[in-house]
Protein backbone atom coordinates (compact mmCIF):
# COMPACT_ATOMS: atom_id res chain seq x y z
CA UNK A 1 0.00 0.00 0.00
CA UNK A 2 1.36 3.45 -0.99
CA UNK A 3 1.84 6.18 1.60
CA UNK A 4 -1.08 8.21 0.19
CA UNK A 5 -3.44 5.27 0.46
CA UNK A 6 -2.14 4.44 3.92
CA UNK A 7 -2.76 7.99 5.11
CA UNK A 8 -6.26 7.88 3.68
CA UNK A 9 -7.22 4.58 5.28
CA UNK A 10 -9.92 5.27 7.90
CA UNK A 11 -8.85 2.31 10.03
CA UNK A 12 -5.43 3.87 10.52
CA UNK A 13 -6.64 7.18 11.99
CA UNK A 14 -6.30 7.90 15.70
CA UNK A 15 -5.22 10.57 18.15
CA UNK A 16 -4.04 10.13 21.70
CA UNK A 17 -4.38 12.57 24.57
CA UNK A 18 -2.36 12.72 27.74
CA UNK A 19 -4.22 13.49 30.95
CA UNK A 20 -1.58 14.43 33.52
CA UNK A 21 -1.71 14.05 37.27
CA UNK A 22 -5.15 13.13 38.67
CA UNK A 23 -7.59 15.86 39.68
CA UNK A 24 -8.42 13.73 42.72
CA UNK A 25 -7.70 10.24 44.07
CA UNK A 26 -10.28 8.97 46.55
CA UNK A 27 -13.39 6.80 46.86
CA UNK A 28 -15.61 8.67 44.43
CA UNK A 29 -17.59 7.44 41.41
CA UNK A 30 -20.64 9.39 40.17
CA UNK A 31 -21.59 6.61 37.75
CA UNK A 32 -21.54 3.59 40.08
CA UNK A 33 -22.12 5.35 43.43
CA UNK A 34 -23.95 8.65 42.84
CA UNK A 35 -24.21 10.83 45.94
CA UNK A 36 -22.10 8.67 48.24
CA UNK A 37 -18.61 7.40 48.98
CA UNK A 38 -17.78 4.73 46.42
CA UNK A 39 -16.70 1.18 47.10
CA UNK A 40 -13.02 1.56 46.26
CA UNK A 41 -10.40 4.18 45.45
CA UNK A 42 -10.16 5.66 41.96
CA UNK A 43 -7.75 8.05 40.33
CA UNK A 44 -9.66 10.57 38.25
CA UNK A 45 -8.43 12.77 35.41
CA UNK A 46 -10.25 15.39 33.35
CA UNK A 47 -12.46 18.37 34.20
CA UNK A 48 -12.82 19.92 37.65
CA UNK A 49 -16.62 19.72 37.44
CA UNK A 50 -16.22 16.15 38.72
CA UNK A 51 -18.16 15.24 41.86
CA UNK A 52 -20.22 12.69 43.75
CA UNK A 53 -23.12 13.39 41.40
CA UNK A 54 -22.49 14.59 37.87
CA UNK A 55 -24.14 15.04 34.51
CA UNK A 56 -23.08 16.57 31.21
CA UNK A 57 -23.97 20.10 32.33
CA UNK A 58 -21.80 19.74 35.44
CA UNK A 59 -18.91 18.47 33.34
CA UNK A 60 -19.25 21.41 30.96
CA UNK A 61 -19.14 23.86 33.89
CA UNK A 62 -15.54 22.80 34.50
CA UNK A 63 -13.10 25.71 34.45
CA UNK A 64 -10.05 23.53 33.78
CA UNK A 65 -9.02 20.02 32.83
CA UNK A 66 -5.98 17.87 33.55
CA UNK A 67 -6.10 16.60 29.94
CA UNK A 68 -4.18 18.12 27.05
CA UNK A 69 -7.21 19.37 25.07
CA UNK A 70 -8.80 22.22 27.02
CA UNK A 71 -12.17 21.72 25.29
CA UNK A 72 -12.44 18.15 26.56
CA UNK A 73 -14.01 18.47 30.01
CA UNK A 74 -14.79 14.75 30.25
CA UNK A 75 -13.70 12.59 33.16
CA UNK A 76 -11.80 9.30 32.93
CA UNK A 77 -11.11 7.10 35.96
CA UNK A 78 -9.65 3.75 36.99
CA UNK A 79 -8.82 1.96 40.28
CA UNK A 80 -5.43 2.53 41.88
CA UNK A 81 -2.89 -0.21 42.66
CA UNK A 82 -1.45 -1.39 45.98
CA UNK A 83 1.27 -3.85 46.95
CA UNK A 84 1.69 -6.01 50.02
CA UNK A 85 5.05 -5.36 51.67
CA UNK A 86 7.22 -7.88 53.53
CA UNK A 87 5.39 -7.08 56.77
CA UNK A 88 2.03 -7.86 55.25
CA UNK A 89 1.02 -4.19 55.11
CA UNK A 90 -0.60 -2.62 52.06
CA UNK A 91 0.90 0.46 50.40
CA UNK A 92 -0.06 2.42 47.32
CA UNK A 93 2.00 1.93 44.15
CA UNK A 94 3.08 5.11 42.39
CA UNK A 95 1.40 5.78 39.07
CA UNK A 96 3.38 7.28 36.20
CA UNK A 97 1.84 10.11 34.19
CA UNK A 98 -1.90 9.96 34.69
CA UNK A 99 -3.92 8.36 31.89
CA UNK A 100 -3.19 8.19 28.17
CA UNK A 101 -6.47 8.14 26.25
CA UNK A 102 -6.64 6.96 22.64
CA UNK A 103 -9.44 8.05 20.30
CA UNK A 104 -9.60 5.67 17.34
CA UNK A 105 -11.61 5.98 14.13
CA UNK A 106 -12.46 2.41 13.21
CA UNK A 107 -15.03 1.97 10.41
CA UNK A 108 -14.53 1.90 6.64
CA UNK A 109 -16.03 5.38 6.28
CA UNK A 110 -16.14 8.28 8.71
CA UNK A 111 -19.58 9.38 7.54
CA UNK A 112 -21.30 7.18 10.14
CA UNK A 113 -18.77 7.52 12.96
CA UNK A 114 -20.28 9.59 15.77
CA UNK A 115 -18.98 11.63 18.69
CA UNK A 116 -20.34 10.87 22.16
CA UNK A 117 -23.75 12.50 22.79
CA UNK A 118 -24.73 14.68 25.75
CA UNK A 119 -25.04 12.89 29.11
CA UNK A 120 -23.24 9.85 27.74
CA UNK A 121 -21.38 7.61 30.19
CA UNK A 122 -20.16 4.03 30.23
CA UNK A 123 -18.05 1.49 32.11
CA UNK A 124 -15.66 -1.10 30.68
CA UNK A 125 -14.29 -4.05 32.63
CA UNK A 126 -15.70 -5.85 35.65
CA UNK A 127 -14.27 -5.15 39.14
CA UNK A 128 -15.46 -8.56 40.40
CA UNK A 129 -13.87 -10.71 37.70
CA UNK A 130 -11.04 -12.91 38.99
CA UNK A 131 -10.30 -15.23 36.08
CA UNK A 132 -9.67 -15.11 32.35
CA UNK A 133 -12.66 -15.14 30.03
CA UNK A 134 -12.82 -15.56 26.28
CA UNK A 135 -15.59 -13.04 25.63
CA UNK A 136 -14.74 -9.66 24.12
CA UNK A 137 -15.43 -7.84 27.39
CA UNK A 138 -12.81 -9.98 29.12
CA UNK A 139 -10.27 -9.58 26.35
CA UNK A 140 -10.73 -5.81 26.40
CA UNK A 141 -8.69 -5.65 29.63
CA UNK A 142 -5.00 -6.56 29.49
CA UNK A 143 -1.53 -5.67 30.73
CA UNK A 144 1.76 -4.88 29.04
CA UNK A 145 5.07 -5.62 30.78
CA UNK A 146 7.22 -2.62 29.85
CA UNK A 147 10.87 -3.02 28.94
CA UNK A 148 12.10 -0.12 26.82
CA UNK A 149 15.56 -1.69 26.37
CA UNK A 150 14.70 -5.29 25.70
CA UNK A 151 12.35 -7.67 23.90
CA UNK A 152 8.66 -7.22 24.63
CA UNK A 153 6.75 -9.92 26.47
CA UNK A 154 3.27 -10.93 25.31
CA UNK A 155 0.41 -8.94 26.79
CA UNK A 156 -1.58 -10.77 29.46
CA UNK A 157 -5.13 -10.62 30.83
CA UNK A 158 -3.75 -10.82 34.37
CA UNK A 159 -1.11 -8.83 36.22
CA UNK A 160 2.27 -10.22 35.09
CA UNK A 161 3.78 -12.59 37.69
CA UNK A 162 7.30 -11.23 37.04
CA UNK A 163 9.10 -7.94 37.42
CA UNK A 164 8.82 -5.55 34.48
CA UNK A 165 11.84 -3.21 34.08
CA UNK A 166 9.77 -0.13 33.25
CA UNK A 167 6.57 -0.97 35.09
CA UNK A 168 3.22 -2.41 34.08
CA UNK A 169 0.80 -0.72 31.71
CA UNK A 170 -2.85 -1.49 32.46
CA UNK A 171 -5.08 -1.22 29.39
CA UNK A 172 -8.84 -1.18 28.87
CA UNK A 173 -10.68 -0.88 25.54
CA UNK A 174 -14.24 0.45 25.76
CA UNK A 175 -17.15 -0.83 23.67
CA UNK A 176 -18.00 1.49 20.77
CA UNK A 177 -21.30 0.13 19.41
CA UNK A 178 -24.22 2.16 20.77
CA UNK A 179 -27.95 1.38 20.80
CA UNK A 180 -28.57 4.89 19.45
CA UNK A 181 -31.08 5.80 22.17
CA UNK A 182 -29.86 5.51 25.75
CA UNK A 183 -26.91 7.48 27.06
CA UNK A 184 -26.73 5.24 30.15
CA UNK A 185 -28.24 1.97 31.34
CA UNK A 186 -28.86 0.37 34.74
CA UNK A 187 -25.65 -1.66 34.55
CA UNK A 188 -23.87 1.20 32.69
CA UNK A 189 -22.95 -1.26 29.97
CA UNK A 190 -25.99 -2.64 28.15
CA UNK A 191 -26.55 0.53 26.11
CA UNK A 192 -23.17 -0.29 24.55
CA UNK A 193 -21.76 -3.40 22.91
CA UNK A 194 -18.51 -4.81 21.63
CA UNK A 195 -18.51 -5.93 17.96
CA UNK A 196 -20.72 -8.78 16.84
CA UNK A 197 -17.69 -10.57 15.40
CA UNK A 198 -14.02 -10.02 14.72
CA UNK A 199 -12.31 -8.88 17.92
CA UNK A 200 -13.08 -6.70 20.90
CA UNK A 201 -11.51 -3.70 19.16
CA UNK A 202 -12.37 -4.33 15.52
CA UNK A 203 -15.49 -5.72 13.90
CA UNK A 204 -19.05 -4.96 12.75
CA UNK A 205 -21.60 -3.65 15.23
CA UNK A 206 -24.55 -5.90 16.12
CA UNK A 207 -28.04 -4.99 14.90
CA UNK A 208 -29.07 -4.22 18.49
CA UNK A 209 -26.34 -1.57 18.76
CA UNK A 210 -25.98 -0.21 15.22
CA UNK A 211 -24.46 3.21 15.89
CA UNK A 212 -20.68 3.31 15.70
CA UNK A 213 -19.15 5.78 18.16
CA UNK A 214 -15.50 6.78 18.22
CA UNK A 215 -13.52 4.13 20.12
CA UNK A 216 -11.62 4.99 23.30
CA UNK A 217 -8.84 3.08 24.98
CA UNK A 218 -7.03 3.85 28.27
CA UNK A 219 -3.41 3.18 29.19
CA UNK A 220 -2.26 3.60 32.80
CA UNK A 221 1.34 2.90 33.85
CA UNK A 222 2.16 1.76 37.38
CA UNK A 223 5.72 1.81 38.75
CA UNK A 224 5.82 -1.84 39.76
CA UNK A 225 9.56 -2.26 39.17
CA UNK A 226 10.97 -1.24 42.55
CA UNK A 227 13.21 -4.00 43.88
CA UNK A 228 11.57 -4.07 47.30
CA UNK A 229 8.30 -5.08 45.62
CA UNK A 230 9.93 -8.29 44.44
CA UNK A 231 12.02 -9.22 47.50
CA UNK A 232 12.30 -12.96 47.98
CA UNK A 233 11.15 -15.72 45.68
CA UNK A 234 7.79 -14.67 44.26
CA UNK A 235 7.51 -17.79 42.14
CA UNK A 236 4.35 -17.49 40.07
CA UNK A 237 2.90 -14.91 42.43
CA UNK A 238 3.00 -11.15 42.22
CA UNK A 239 2.53 -8.71 45.13
CA UNK A 240 0.03 -6.26 43.63
CA UNK A 241 -3.64 -5.71 44.39
CA UNK A 242 -6.11 -3.31 42.80
CA UNK A 243 -8.18 -1.10 45.07
CA UNK A 244 -11.26 -3.34 44.89
CA UNK A 245 -9.26 -6.24 46.39
CA UNK A 246 -8.32 -7.78 43.05
CA UNK A 247 -5.05 -9.72 43.29
CA UNK A 248 -5.32 -10.99 39.71
CA UNK A 249 -5.77 -7.96 37.45
CA UNK A 250 -8.76 -9.51 35.70
CA UNK A 251 -10.94 -6.99 37.54
CA UNK A 252 -9.26 -3.87 36.16
CA UNK A 253 -11.86 -1.47 34.77
CA UNK A 254 -12.45 2.07 33.58
CA UNK A 255 -15.23 4.66 33.68
CA UNK A 256 -15.97 7.44 31.19
CA UNK A 257 -18.30 10.43 31.54
CA UNK A 258 -18.58 12.68 28.49
CA UNK A 259 -17.81 16.37 28.86
CA UNK A 260 -16.58 17.18 25.35
CA UNK A 261 -17.42 20.17 23.24
CA UNK A 262 -19.39 17.75 21.06
CA UNK A 263 -19.24 19.63 17.73
CA UNK A 264 -15.47 19.95 18.18
CA UNK A 265 -15.09 16.24 18.92
CA UNK A 266 -17.17 15.41 15.85
CA UNK A 267 -14.86 17.57 13.72
CA UNK A 268 -11.84 15.82 15.22
CA UNK A 269 -13.38 12.41 14.50
CA UNK A 270 -14.07 13.47 10.91
CA UNK A 271 -10.88 15.39 10.17
CA UNK A 272 -8.02 14.18 12.41
CA UNK A 273 -6.78 11.52 10.01
CA UNK A 274 -3.07 11.54 10.80
CA UNK A 275 -1.17 8.33 11.47
CA UNK A 276 1.11 9.71 14.16
CA UNK A 277 -1.56 10.01 16.83
CA UNK A 278 -0.03 13.34 17.86
CA UNK A 279 -2.48 16.10 18.76
CA UNK A 280 -0.17 18.67 17.18
CA UNK A 281 -0.90 17.01 13.84
CA UNK A 282 -4.64 17.59 14.25
CA UNK A 283 -5.53 21.15 13.07
CA UNK A 284 -8.98 20.89 14.66
CA UNK A 285 -7.59 20.34 18.18
CA UNK A 286 -4.22 22.09 17.98
CA UNK A 287 -5.57 25.55 19.02
CA UNK A 288 -6.85 24.05 22.28
CA UNK A 289 -3.71 22.25 23.50
CA UNK A 290 -2.52 23.35 26.92
CA UNK A 291 0.74 23.06 28.81
CA UNK A 292 1.61 20.40 31.33
CA UNK A 293 1.69 23.06 34.04
CA UNK A 294 -1.88 24.09 33.26
CA UNK A 295 -2.96 20.45 33.39
CA UNK A 296 -1.26 19.83 36.74
CA UNK A 297 -2.82 22.97 38.23
CA UNK A 298 -6.29 21.48 37.69
CA UNK A 299 -7.35 19.52 40.78
CA UNK A 300 -10.21 19.33 43.28
CA UNK A 301 -9.82 18.80 47.04
CA UNK A 302 -10.26 15.47 48.78
CA UNK A 303 -13.79 15.17 50.19
CA UNK A 304 -13.70 11.74 51.85
CA UNK A 305 -10.87 12.39 54.28
CA UNK A 306 -9.28 8.96 54.68
CA UNK A 307 -5.79 7.56 54.26
CA UNK A 308 -5.50 5.93 50.84
CA UNK A 309 -1.70 5.62 50.76
CA UNK A 310 -0.88 3.32 53.66
CA UNK A 311 0.75 1.34 55.02
CA UNK A 312 -2.37 -0.25 56.48
CA UNK A 313 -3.77 -3.71 57.22
CA UNK A 314 -6.74 -3.58 54.86
CA UNK A 315 -7.79 -1.65 51.80
CA UNK A 316 -10.02 1.43 52.11
CA UNK A 317 -13.67 0.39 52.11
CA UNK A 318 -14.79 -3.22 52.39
CA UNK A 319 -12.50 -4.87 49.88
CA UNK A 320 -10.99 -8.15 51.09
CA UNK A 321 -8.21 -9.41 48.87
CA UNK A 322 -9.36 -12.20 46.56
CA UNK A 323 -7.39 -14.13 43.96
CA UNK A 324 -10.12 -16.17 42.26
CA UNK A 325 -10.81 -18.06 40.20
CA UNK A 326 -14.28 -17.65 41.69
CA UNK A 327 -15.96 -14.34 41.12
CA UNK A 328 -15.52 -11.89 44.02
CA UNK A 329 -18.58 -11.41 46.21
CA UNK A 330 -19.73 -8.22 47.93
CA UNK A 331 -19.17 -7.91 51.66
CA UNK A 332 -22.23 -7.70 53.88
CA UNK A 333 -22.99 -4.98 56.43
CA UNK A 334 -20.04 -2.65 55.94
CA UNK A 335 -20.08 0.54 57.94
CA UNK A 336 -21.13 3.57 55.93
CA UNK A 337 -18.51 6.23 55.29
CA UNK A 338 -19.99 9.71 55.14
CA UNK A 339 -18.72 12.36 52.77
CA UNK A 340 -16.68 14.79 54.86
CA UNK A 341 -16.77 17.63 52.34
CA UNK A 342 -13.85 19.44 50.69
CA UNK A 343 -10.67 19.49 52.73
CA UNK A 344 -8.68 22.62 51.92
CA UNK A 345 -4.90 22.62 52.33
CA UNK A 346 -3.44 25.94 53.45
CA UNK A 347 -2.18 27.47 56.67
CA UNK A 348 -4.29 30.32 58.05
CA UNK A 349 -2.10 33.33 58.90
CA UNK A 350 -4.65 36.14 59.09
CA UNK A 351 -3.55 36.77 62.67
CA UNK A 352 -0.07 37.61 61.35
CA UNK A 353 -1.43 39.97 58.69
CA UNK A 354 -1.14 37.62 55.71
CA UNK A 355 -4.21 36.50 53.70
CA UNK A 356 -4.07 33.31 51.65
CA UNK A 357 -4.66 34.01 47.95
CA UNK A 358 -4.71 30.49 46.56
CA UNK A 359 -2.35 28.09 44.80
CA UNK A 360 -0.45 30.02 42.12
CA UNK A 361 1.64 28.63 39.26
CA UNK A 362 5.41 29.22 39.24
CA UNK A 363 8.17 28.61 36.74
CA UNK A 364 11.91 28.28 37.30
CA UNK A 365 12.59 30.30 34.16
CA UNK A 366 10.24 33.18 34.99
CA UNK A 367 9.53 33.34 38.70
CA UNK A 368 6.15 34.56 39.94
CA UNK A 369 7.74 36.49 42.84
CA UNK A 370 11.13 38.10 42.23
CA UNK A 371 11.93 40.21 45.31
CA UNK A 372 13.56 37.52 47.48
CA UNK A 373 14.22 33.79 47.32
CA UNK A 374 15.91 31.24 49.58
CA UNK A 375 16.35 28.75 46.71
CA UNK A 376 20.14 28.78 47.06
CA UNK A 377 20.25 29.11 50.85
CA UNK A 378 21.35 26.35 53.20
CA UNK A 379 18.47 26.92 55.62
CA UNK A 380 15.71 25.41 53.47
CA UNK A 381 15.28 22.58 55.96
CA UNK A 382 13.86 25.05 58.48
CA UNK A 383 11.33 26.63 56.10
CA UNK A 384 7.80 27.13 57.38
CA UNK A 385 5.05 29.65 56.76
CA UNK A 386 6.25 31.50 59.87
CA UNK A 387 9.89 31.72 58.77
CA UNK A 388 8.80 32.91 55.33
CA UNK A 389 6.63 35.62 56.91
CA UNK A 390 9.71 36.87 58.74
CA UNK A 391 11.76 36.94 55.52
CA UNK A 392 9.00 38.71 53.57
CA UNK A 393 8.42 41.54 56.05
CA UNK A 394 7.92 44.71 54.02
CA UNK A 395 6.91 42.87 50.84
CA UNK A 396 3.37 42.73 49.49
CA UNK A 397 3.36 39.05 48.47
CA UNK A 398 4.79 35.84 49.94
CA UNK A 399 4.86 32.38 48.42
CA UNK A 400 6.07 28.93 49.47
CA UNK A 401 6.95 26.08 47.14
CA UNK A 402 8.26 22.47 47.15
CA UNK A 403 7.85 22.33 50.93
CA UNK A 404 11.06 24.28 51.53
CA UNK A 405 11.32 27.34 49.27
CA UNK A 406 10.29 30.88 50.24
CA UNK A 407 9.70 33.74 47.78
CA UNK A 408 8.75 37.39 48.28
CA UNK A 409 7.68 40.13 45.88
CA UNK A 410 5.74 43.35 45.41
CA UNK A 411 3.91 42.51 42.19
CA UNK A 412 2.05 39.55 40.75
CA UNK A 413 1.97 38.81 36.99
CA UNK A 414 -1.60 38.75 35.68
CA UNK A 415 -1.19 35.23 34.33
CA UNK A 416 -0.13 33.92 37.76
CA UNK A 417 -3.16 35.13 39.74
CA UNK A 418 -4.82 32.09 41.38
CA UNK A 419 -8.34 31.21 40.25
CA UNK A 420 -11.07 30.74 42.85
CA UNK A 421 -12.25 27.64 40.95
CA UNK A 422 -8.83 26.04 40.33
CA UNK A 423 -7.60 24.24 43.41
CA UNK A 424 -4.03 23.41 42.41
CA UNK A 425 -1.61 21.06 44.16
CA UNK A 426 -0.30 23.12 47.05
CA UNK A 427 -0.27 20.25 49.52
CA UNK A 428 3.35 19.71 50.60
CA UNK A 429 4.10 19.94 54.34
CA UNK A 430 6.73 22.49 55.27
CA UNK A 431 10.24 21.14 55.90
CA UNK A 432 10.47 23.14 59.11
CA UNK A 433 6.93 22.49 60.38
CA UNK A 434 5.05 19.47 59.05
CA UNK A 435 1.73 20.83 60.33
CA UNK A 436 1.91 23.71 57.84
CA UNK A 437 1.54 23.71 54.04
CA UNK A 438 4.34 25.05 51.83
CA UNK A 439 3.10 24.86 48.23
CA UNK A 440 3.79 22.08 45.77
CA UNK A 441 5.82 21.28 42.68
CA UNK A 442 6.03 24.52 40.62
CA UNK A 443 3.05 25.82 42.60
CA UNK A 444 3.07 28.50 45.29
CA UNK A 445 1.02 28.76 48.44
CA UNK A 446 0.48 32.47 47.83
CA UNK A 447 -0.19 35.06 50.55
CA UNK A 448 -0.76 38.82 50.46
CA UNK A 449 0.02 41.27 53.25
CA UNK A 450 -3.16 42.76 54.71
CA UNK A 451 -4.58 44.85 57.53
CA UNK A 452 -7.92 45.15 59.28
CA UNK A 453 -11.06 44.30 57.33
CA UNK A 454 -8.97 43.65 54.22
CA UNK A 455 -7.62 40.47 55.78
CA UNK A 456 -9.69 37.68 54.22
CA UNK A 457 -8.50 34.32 52.95
CA UNK A 458 -9.47 33.49 49.38
CA UNK A 459 -12.40 31.09 49.16
CA UNK A 460 -12.19 28.07 46.89
CA UNK A 461 -15.45 27.63 44.96
CA UNK A 462 -16.07 24.03 43.90
CA UNK A 463 -17.49 23.52 40.44
CA UNK A 464 -18.80 20.01 41.04
CA UNK A 465 -20.74 18.28 43.80
CA UNK A 466 -18.19 17.61 46.56
CA UNK A 467 -20.69 16.86 49.31
CA UNK A 468 -23.10 14.38 47.73
CA UNK A 469 -25.91 16.93 47.80
CA UNK A 470 -26.37 16.97 44.05
CA UNK A 471 -24.97 20.44 43.55
CA UNK A 472 -21.95 22.68 44.00
CA UNK A 473 -21.62 23.44 47.72
CA UNK A 474 -19.27 25.68 49.68
CA UNK A 475 -16.30 23.90 51.28
CA UNK A 476 -17.66 24.88 54.70
CA UNK A 477 -20.82 22.85 54.15
CA UNK A 478 -21.16 19.60 56.08
CA UNK A 479 -24.01 18.06 54.11
CA UNK A 480 -24.18 14.32 54.70
CA UNK A 481 -24.34 11.72 51.99
CA UNK A 482 -27.91 10.61 51.29
CA UNK A 483 -29.07 7.26 52.59
CA UNK A 484 -29.69 4.81 49.78
CA UNK A 485 -31.79 1.64 49.54
CA UNK A 486 -30.69 -1.59 51.13
CA UNK A 487 -30.21 -4.98 49.57
CA UNK A 488 -32.74 -7.77 49.91
CA UNK A 489 -31.66 -10.27 52.54
CA UNK A 490 -32.51 -13.04 50.10
CA UNK A 491 -29.48 -12.06 48.06
CA UNK A 492 -25.93 -11.11 48.91
CA UNK A 493 -26.15 -7.87 50.92
CA UNK A 494 -24.78 -5.08 48.81
CA UNK A 495 -24.65 -1.33 48.62
CA UNK A 496 -27.66 0.16 46.92
CA UNK A 497 -25.85 1.69 44.04
CA UNK A 498 -25.38 1.14 40.36
CA UNK A 499 -22.94 -1.45 39.14
CA UNK A 500 -21.13 -2.88 36.22
CA UNK A 501 -21.96 -6.52 35.53
CA UNK A 502 -22.32 -8.43 38.79
CA UNK A 503 -25.17 -10.91 38.53
CA UNK A 504 -27.79 -11.04 41.27
CA UNK A 505 -30.48 -13.67 41.06
CA UNK A 506 -34.11 -12.52 41.45
CA UNK A 507 -35.42 -13.08 44.96
CA UNK A 508 -38.56 -12.47 46.95
CA UNK A 509 -38.41 -9.21 48.91
CA UNK A 510 -37.74 -9.71 52.60
CA UNK A 511 -36.33 -7.59 55.40
CA UNK A 512 -34.10 -4.78 54.21
CA UNK A 513 -30.67 -4.12 55.70
CA UNK A 514 -28.59 -1.01 56.28
CA UNK A 515 -27.31 0.47 53.07
CA UNK A 516 -23.66 -0.30 52.43
CA UNK A 517 -21.66 2.18 50.40
CA UNK A 518 -18.20 0.81 51.12
CA UNK A 519 -18.10 -2.51 49.29
CA UNK A 520 -17.20 -2.67 45.63
CA UNK A 521 -20.51 -4.33 45.00
CA UNK A 522 -23.46 -4.38 42.60
CA UNK A 523 -27.11 -3.63 43.25
CA UNK A 524 -29.13 -6.58 44.40
CA UNK A 525 -32.87 -7.13 43.97
CA UNK A 526 -34.45 -4.92 46.61
CA UNK A 527 -37.69 -3.86 48.17
CA UNK A 528 -38.98 -0.31 47.82
CA UNK A 529 -36.10 2.19 48.10
CA UNK A 530 -35.57 3.40 51.65
CA UNK A 531 -34.92 7.03 50.77
CA UNK A 532 -34.53 9.33 47.77
CA UNK A 533 -31.39 9.69 45.70
CA UNK A 534 -29.75 13.02 44.85
CA UNK A 535 -31.70 15.35 42.59
CA UNK A 536 -32.06 14.10 39.05
CA UNK A 537 -31.54 10.39 39.87
CA UNK A 538 -34.23 7.73 40.04
CA UNK A 539 -34.38 4.03 40.81
CA UNK A 540 -34.94 1.54 38.04
CA UNK A 541 -35.18 -2.23 37.77
CA UNK A 542 -34.15 -4.11 34.68
CA UNK A 543 -33.61 -7.76 33.76
CA UNK A 544 -30.51 -8.48 31.70
CA UNK A 545 -29.71 -12.11 30.86
CA UNK A 546 -32.18 -13.27 33.52
CA UNK A 547 -30.53 -11.05 36.10
CA UNK A 548 -32.55 -8.44 38.01
CA UNK A 549 -30.81 -5.14 38.69
CA UNK A 550 -32.02 -2.36 40.97
CA UNK A 551 -29.97 0.72 40.35
CA UNK A 552 -29.69 4.47 40.57
CA UNK A 553 -29.77 5.95 37.11
CA UNK A 554 -29.96 9.27 35.31
CA UNK A 555 -30.79 8.40 31.71
CA UNK A 556 -31.27 10.81 28.84
CA UNK A 557 -32.66 9.68 25.52
CA UNK A 558 -30.76 10.91 22.50
CA UNK A 559 -32.34 11.49 19.11
CA UNK A 560 -29.33 10.36 17.10
CA UNK A 561 -30.58 8.24 14.18
CA UNK A 562 -29.33 4.69 13.93
CA UNK A 563 -26.55 4.20 11.44
CA UNK A 564 -26.16 1.15 9.28
CA UNK A 565 -23.84 -1.55 10.49
CA UNK A 566 -20.40 -1.09 8.99
CA UNK A 567 -17.72 -3.72 8.66
CA UNK A 568 -14.49 -2.26 9.95
CA UNK A 569 -11.06 -2.86 8.49
CA UNK A 570 -8.46 -4.40 10.75
CA UNK A 571 -6.34 -1.57 12.15
CA UNK A 572 -2.60 -1.69 11.68
CA UNK A 573 -1.61 0.52 14.57
CA UNK A 574 -2.30 -2.34 16.94
CA UNK A 575 -0.40 -3.69 19.94
CA UNK A 576 2.93 -3.86 18.10
CA UNK A 577 2.58 -0.30 16.84
CA UNK A 578 1.68 1.03 20.29
CA UNK A 579 4.70 -0.72 21.75
CA UNK A 580 6.87 1.46 19.52
CA UNK A 581 5.37 4.68 20.84
CA UNK A 582 7.11 6.51 23.66
CA UNK A 583 5.14 6.03 26.87
CA UNK A 584 6.87 8.42 29.26
CA UNK A 585 5.74 11.65 27.57
CA UNK A 586 3.07 12.41 30.13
Amino acid sequence: MGIAALLAAPAEAFFRMGCGSPIVTERIDPIISPGQVSGHVHQVVGGNGFGFTQDFAAARRSTCTSCTVSKDLSNYWTPILYYKNKNGKLERVEQNGGVLVYYLQRPESNKNLKAFPENFRMVAGDPFRRNATSDFAGKAVNFACLNYNGPAKPETQNLPPYNCPNGVRAQVFFPSCWDGKNTDSPDHKSHMSYPASGSHDNGPCPASHPVQLVSIFYEVIFNTNKLEFWAGDQGTNQPFIFAQGDATGYGFHGDFLNGWDIPLLQKAVDQCRNLSGELEDCPVLKPYLQSGQAQNQCTIPDSVGEDITGPFDKLPGCNPITAGPARAAPVANCAITRIAGPKLSFTDKLSAGWAYQGCAPDNTGTRTLTGYSNVYNTDQGTTSVDTCIAKCKGFQYMGLEYGKQCFCGNSLPSDRVPSSTTYGQCNMPCAGNSTQICGGGSQLSLYKACTGSGCTNAAYKPIGDLTGSGGSISPTSSAAAPVVPAASSATAPAPAKSSTTVQVAPAAPTTTKLANNNAAAPPAATTTPASPLPNGYTYATVTINNVVYVTAIKTVTADTPAATTTTRRKRKHGRAHRAMLKRDSF
